[in-house]
């Protein structure tokens, strides 16, 4: 991982500096292999999940990350409302196994500048980070057929009505995607340095907010949120168990 006086210098040179946060450690080892080998980006670091996507983001002040959507602690989505707040320079580009209207205007309202579907192939990532580097868009092709992208880009600009998730806060947005997960209330205490209390004021909190009596609502509403993807409930459980 380049840091401090390396990272200076790659922007000094015009090397476009790179974060890549993606769960499957498969996925950034090669992506990161991949973009290493073009003379024109560096790959600060890599890591596999929102939280530490938006940690990465604050101490290395990358100019492009490449954001897995469905990730574990805290999805694409959220952290890239996070980033956008923490470094307004820093470009995103959501990287993801499929693209729905939903899913990109989502994307785009949360301050995302590009949408790559994964079976994408190496050139065509690399010519997403260059244009939203420069501060333009991009959009994969599969998307650019499937979808009306002007339509979703001007739908994502307009002021959009009060919903169930947007009454609540960032934190309880976080909480909600841990208790989905499995996480209990002091695993979540830990990760988010609160105290188990807090956690349970904040669940308290949601349920009322959200009109839900347990757990199983608020995993659904989190699915229905999109804060977490029905493939990967499954398998994060099975890793918490452990």
């Amino acid at each position: 991982m380049q840091t401090g006086q390396a990272a200076a210098t790659t922007q000094a040179n015009g090397v476009i500096r790179v974060i890549l946060a993606d769960d499957h450690e498969v996925v950034r080892q090669s992506l990161r292999i991949l973009l290493d080998s073009r003379p024109e980006v560096v790959v600060l670091g890599d890591c596999g999940n929102g939280r530490e996507a938006v940690a990465l983001v604050e101490r290395l002040r990358p100019d492009v990350v490449v954001m897995d959507i469905a990730m574990p602690e805290l999805n694409g989505i959220e952290a890239t409302h996070q980033v956008r707040r923490a470094a307004p320079a820093t470009r995103i580009i959501i990287l993801s196994a499929y693209g729905d209207a939903e899913q990109v205007k989502l994307a785009l309202r949360a301050g995302a500048s590009g949408y790559i579907i994964k079976r994408s192939d190496i050139d065509e990532l690399v010519m997403a980070i260059k244009l939203v580097s420069r501060g333009n868009t991009y959009f994969s092709n599969d998307l650019a057929e499937q979808l009306d992208l002007s339509e979703l880009i001007y739908e994502a600009k307009r002021p959009e009505q009060t919903s169930l998730r947007d009454r609540l806060t960032t934190r309880e947005l976080e909480v909600l995607q841990l208790l989905a997960e499995g996480h209990t209330g002091r695993s979540i205490a830990e990760k988010l340095v609160i105290s188990p209390k807090t956690v349970e004021g904040h669940k308290t909190r949601l349920m009322t907010k959200l009109g839900v009596r347990n757990r199983t609502d608020l995993i659904r509403f989190a699915l229905k949120a999109e804060l977490i993807q029905l493939d990967d409930v499954a398998h994060r459980a099975q890793r918490l168990t452990r």
